[in-house]
């Protein structure tokens, strides 16, 4: 086997995919082989006390991670406090040493393989929806929109952010109507191949959800408004100013209704639970719960499922 498909056997037999605890080692250890050069020697890896493993921790996974620009945390303590680190390392060392007795180690390339197997982890993590009793709804949920916003970041060109607010508009909905049949599209699909007024139809309501809003979709609320629909556009905060100005400069501001996605779903959270705040945690499960049925409906990306922390 060449080194790629030795490493993929290790990984996997050895549970080291998947899981940040064993992915913080092979980082921090391949980055060690790197600098010292191979074979490497387990017994010189670890602390005096002989109870961690030397150099892992928060500062020394980020520094590799920063190499390749991802900014994000993969383990607040690095795989430090991660139960069977010595075991993992010691492994991942017996693995390298052998490796170079029957082929040609590219550290650099060794490196990068983890470094993919770090961007599959993060890709695959739900996000995450921060239920701290002393914060706000607002607060709440928009721990998941900066969340998804630094994940967009990291990953030019993707809707991250966009699709997350279509589901979770889409969830709302069906709490609020479950008699309804709400038609669930993926957020990669737009309107005018599917003859759709909008994101969500209900009643004489076109609803339209985005991120960014534009020329071209007050184009499609001044067709809805022909067809004898009502336009709705549901945004984020920045983006509700721009659609209300956007509106205005073309005489529609009266026409149209501007919503702020925080503030959409908070009003309803507060009536569903009857402004009780024992049954607040309860209402965002059964949001979620709903979100994340419809993102394994209609979505090929299991880092746009959400999870109460």
């Amino acid at each position: 086997m060449g080194l790629l498909e030795e490493l993929q056997t290790f990984a996997s037999s050895r549970n080291f995919l998947g899981s940040k605890g064993p992915l913080c080692v092979a980082l921090v250890i391949t980055d060690v082989a790197k600098k010292d050069g191979l074979p490497l020697d387990h017994s010189k890896l670890l602390t005096e006390a002989s109870g961690q493993v030397k150099g892992l921790g928060k500062a020394g996974v980020q520094k590799v991670l920063k190499r390749h620009h991802i900014t994000r945390v993969l383990a607040s303590e690095g795989g430090r406090t991660s139960r069977g680190s010595i075991g993992n390392m010691q492994d991942y060392v017996i693995f390298l040493n052998r490796l170079q007795e029957t082929v040609a180690v590219d550290l650099e390339k060794v490196e990068q393989w983890w470094i993919d197997r770090v961007r599959e982890y993060f890709a695959a993590s739900p996000l995450k929806l921060k239920t701290d009793s002393g914060s706000s709804l607002r607060t709440c949920l928009r721990s998941v929109f900066s969340e998804a916003e630094k994940r967009q970041a990291q990953a030019p060109g993707s809707t991250l952010v966009g699709a997350v607010m279509q589901h979770l508009v889409g969830a709302k909905l069906e709490v609020l109507y479950p008699d309804q049949k709400l038609v669930h599209n993926g957020s990669s699909v737009a309107d005018a191949p599917t003859k759709r007024a909008g994101d969500f139809e209900l009643g004489d309501c076109a609803i339209h959800v985005t991120t960014s809003p534009s020329l071209s979709l007050l184009e499609k609320c001044q067709a809805n408004l022909n067809q004898g629909l009502r336009p709705l556009i549901i945004s984020s905060s920045a983006g509700a100013m721009f659609a209300e100005k956007l509106a205005s400069s073309l005489g529609l501001e009266k026409r149209i209704d501007v919503l702020d996605i925080e503030q959409f779903l908070v009003a309803n959270i507060f009536e569903w639970t009857g402004f009780d705040a024992k049954e607040r945690k309860a209402t965002l499960q059964d949001l979620i719960i709903r979100y994340n049925a419809i993102v394994e409906s209609c979505e090929t990306d299991p880092s746009l499922r959400i999870e109460l922390a």
